[in-house]
């Protein structure tokens, strides 16, 4: 077999896709003493954590976040998850907050097998649970007193920008989506960056995701795969894994129950991927509007770019001069919020 690229090897660590049985990944499903948010609350917002299922049983755990300043009238809302392997205490958090203070109720949830949410194993990930997930926290939004429920949107960053643009094709419910920072993890995970791998890659790949199996069922447990961002970098990686290593190992954007900050997929994680284009009915999202943000200097710009040119009117595509990749998951004065709240307000009504 050809020896892979530098952009494949990337992905690799990126998902977690390793074959080596590594046992000293941290449980994610144990919670934290005490509360850590890699951003301040608002003073004009309030928070509480909630629970609710999605179709499958699953048991989500969510921040919903309210506007201390509401009159008697049910409000918009947005159901907001992302980065994938990160946790609502981080960019999902902060976008929600933020929103919260623009006047809309907001939710930001850990989705299945992550963060506090239920489900079993561990540190899995799905593009049909995880889309569900999305229609799960509309449910749970529609059926509060204070939401109107014919205003619901929903908000996806990076991975979780690909299952909003599904889940808002599935779910008719939800009236505008935004993503920032887009990836389609199936494409990505099933093709490489940029689609630079061989079906010869491909192929290698799914046997040793089969052999890995093996292991597992003679083992009778799942092993994880390698450390999505291991503590310190040897310095010749792609500047991208170290723009990721900069946000999640860091003060910026650590957080202890992060797959991206201190843990890993399971090894066989891609497996659900690898045949299953999450994009192919994008075009059934008309006639509801589309918003998709990326940095000018993102190098997952093209996933936008190409969603954009796929998806039917109504779309925007906004471009943020200067941008890179995670800059639009914590760098307030990069993420265009003022941009979401006439987005949001313009079409929730």
């Amino acid at each position: 077999m050809k020896k892979l690229g530098i952009l494949t090897i990337a992905i690799l660590l990126f998902t977690g896709q390793s074959y080596a049985q590594n046992k000293n990944t941290e449980n994610m499903n144990s919670t934290t003493k005490t509360e850590h948010y890699t951003f301040e609350l608002s003073n004009k917002v309030t928070r509480q954590k909630v629970t609710f299922k999605n179709r499958y049983g699953i048991t989500l755990t969510a921040d919903l976040y309210l506007p201390k300043k509401q009159n008697n009238e049910p409000l918009p809302a947005l159901a907001i998850s992302g980065p994938f392997g990160a946790v609502k205490e981080q960019s999902s958090g902060l976008y929600a907050n933020q929103m919260a203070e623009r006047g809309f109720i907001t939710l930001a949830f850990d989705p299945s097998y992550t963060g506090e949410s239920g489900g079993e194993p561990r540190n899995v990930a799905s593009p049909d649970i995880n889309t569900e997930d999305f229609s799960a926290a509309v449910d749970f939004l529609g059926t509060q007193k204070n939401v109107d429920r014919n205003k619901i949107g929903i908000i996806g960053i990076c991975g979780w920008g690909g299952f909003a643009l599904n889940t808002t094709a599935i779910d008719k419910r939800i009236k505008a989506v935004a993503t920032t920072s887009m990836y389609d993890m199936t494409r990505v995970m099933s093709k490489g960056y940029n689609d630079t791998t061989t079906l010869e890659q491909r192929t290698e790949m799914l046997v040793q995701l089969g052999q890995q199996r093996w292991k597992d069922a003679e083992a009778e447990t799942f092993h994880a795969g390698q450390l999505l961002n291991p503590e310190k970098l040897k310095g010749d990686e792609p500047q991208f894994v170290k723009d990721y290593h900069d946000y999640y190992r860091t003060p910026r954007g650590f957080h202890e129950s992060s797959l991206n900050s201190t843990g890993a997929w399971n090894a066989t994680n891609p497996l659900s991927f690898m045949n299953m284009p999450i994009l192919t009915y994008i075009k059934e999202i008309l006639p509801r509007p589309i918003l998709i943000i990326a940095g000018e200097n993102a190098h997952s710009r093209y996933f936008s770019e190409d969603a954009y040119k796929m998806a039917s009117e109504p779309k925007e595509l906004m471009i943020i001069p200067g941008a890179v990749h995670v800059d639009l998951y914590d760098k307030v004065t990069s993420i265009p919020f003022s941009k979401l709240e006439t987005f949001f307000t313009t079409h929730l009504k």
